[in-house]
């Protein structure tokens, strides 16, 4: 019996310093931070991080996987920004993770056992912003940099707006003209015979031959000489009678474009020639030629149509939305594909008031100099409509959220608060968009990852407009009744 005895306290004795020397173990593998500290790993979530939580899991927010907080004494939070502590900053009040409207001044649980959130006063005041169904977003430097946001500074300079379109060279309808005679005739000799001959003033046209001129010519040489004879008249009243016939015959020949010369040629022959040559009194081009050889003229008959070609228009497409910025007067540009390098310039003379109700767009004219006669009529060209719009702001295109029926950006503020403002825009630019109110020169705005800025910001003013307008002094009743 003595013997057992023994051996029972052997066993409890060796039982007792097996479990003193485990006590020691653990205590030696524990971290230091952890022995001294006393505080448990905490998890929070990367995109809400005031949801904070003592053990791992899912956020009830996003649905997003909790990740741990480092500790000031851990090697992945050393010379890194870490977010301040829940403690340094003061809690407004605490909400349910589910439903933002149940609230309470004082840390509870809902009926499915999970953690209120706290709200501090610092967010409560960034949720609040100047544009509806908007609100304020703080971010760490972590989380911009994880969203790749870039902000860029708003700029005053000097705006012009370029539109680019198409167009068509033609021809200048004033400098076209129409070769008739006022007379009737037959053609008798062709001098220019085919469509695209260039003629200069003064070339001859054609040769005609006419009853009515031939006749008109024998008068005036019978008028010529009466007045010779009439005027060795002593009777002051025949040589004047004399004189008026023979001017009279003479302005009849000046009508039908006779020229001076053929007329000081019949009085020095003293005969009648049988047909006389047109000329033209423009240079140009042939686009026409309705003259043959033979044919009866008559002086509705339009015998060739000649086009001066030293200046044209070039005809180009507007669209109704750039019509604003067009004006008659500014500068345009225009260039063909097959010269490249070569650039016509000339200003907007005319702008049409009507629109093409096929292709929506407004014929806008410009002239331009073709001296060279590079141009031609009916080729297709280049335009560059120019339009100086003075000194204003300019915001990057990638700044701007089109949300319908308002256009917003988002200011980024100091200390991480991106701000959405509303703003009203001018005229689409090479850089971006003129900016008419809502901005300032020197003000930072978005210009990358604004897309999820704006659905963070979206969903934070969505659920500070579901909460109640004020906590309550206790926690609200949860859906199934219970209180916390």
């Amino acid at each position: 019996m003595k013997n057992r005895s023994r051996t029972w306290w052997m066993v409890a004795g060796l039982v007792l310093a097996l479990g003193l020397a485990g006590v020691a173990c653990r205590q030696a593998g524990e971290p230091a931070g952890q022995a001294k500290s006393g505080k448990h790993q905490q998890y929070h979530c990367p995109m809400h991080p005031t949801y904070v939580s003592d053990k791992p899991g899912d956020c009830p927010i996003c649905g997003m996987r909790l990740v741990p907080i480092p500790s000031a004494a851990s090697p992945a939070a050393a010379g890194a920004a870490t977010p301040p502590a829940p403690g340094d900053r003061k809690i407004a009040y605490y909400r349910s993770p589910m439903d933002p409207s149940i609230r309470s001044d004082r840390p509870a649980k809902d009926s499915m056992g999970m953690d209120f959130i706290p709200v501090y006063e610092n967010e409560v005041a960034g949720a609040s912003s100047a544009v509806v169904g908007r609100a304020a977003v703080t971010l760490s430097p972590e989380r911009r940099q994880l969203l790749g946001l870039q902000s860029q500074e708003v700029r005053q300079e000097r705006i012009e707006k370029v539109i680019r379109t198409v167009g068509r060279v033609a021809s200048d309808e004033r400098r076209l003209h129409h070769i008739h005679t006022k007379y009737e005739g037959y053609v008798e000799h062709l001098y220019v015979d085919f469509t695209g001959a260039f003629i200069k003033r003064g070339d001859r046209l054609l040769s005609i031959y006419s009853p009515e001129l031939v006749a008109t010519q024998q008068e005036y040489l019978l008028a010529y000489r009466a007045r010779a004879r009439l005027a060795e008249s002593g009777i002051p009243s025949v040589a004047k009678g004399g004189s008026d016939l023979l001017e009279a015959t003479r302005q009849r020949l000046l009508l039908w474009d006779i020229r001076p010369q053929d007329i000081a040629r019949l009085e020095q022959s003293g005969e009648v020639t049988r047909s006389l040559d047109l000329y033209s009194d423009v240079s140009g081009y042939v686009v026409q030629k309705s003259a043959f050889h033979g044919m009866r003229v008559m002086p509705a008959d339009t015998l060739f149509d000649i086009v001066d070609l030293s200046r044209l228009w070039v005809l180009a497409d507007v669209y109704e939305s750039d019509l604003p910025a067009v004006q008659v007067g500014m500068p345009a540009d225009v260039s063909v594909p097959y010269l490249p390098g070569k650039t016509w310039r000339g200003p907007v003379t005319y702008i049409a008031p009507i629109v093409d109700e096929k292709t929506r767009t407004i014929k806008v004219r410009i002239e331009v100099d073709n001296q060279d006669g590079a141009l031609k009529p009916d080729m297709y060209a280049d335009v560059f409509l120019r339009s100086n719009l003075g000194i204003g702001l300019l915001v990057p295109e990638s700044a701007v959220i089109d949300a319908g029926d308002r256009k917003l950006v988002f200011l980024d503020r100091p200390e991480g608060r991106l701000e959405p403002r509303e703003v009203q825009l001018g005229v689409k630019l090479a850089g971006g968009y003129q900016v008419i109110t809502g901005l300032a020169a020197g003000d930072r705005v978005v210009t990358s990852a604004n897309f999820l800025l704006d659905s963070e910001s979206s969903l934070k003013a969505a659920l500070s407009a579901m909460a109640s307008p004020a906590p309550s002094g206790s926690p609200a009743p949860s859906p199934a009744g219970h209180q916390h």
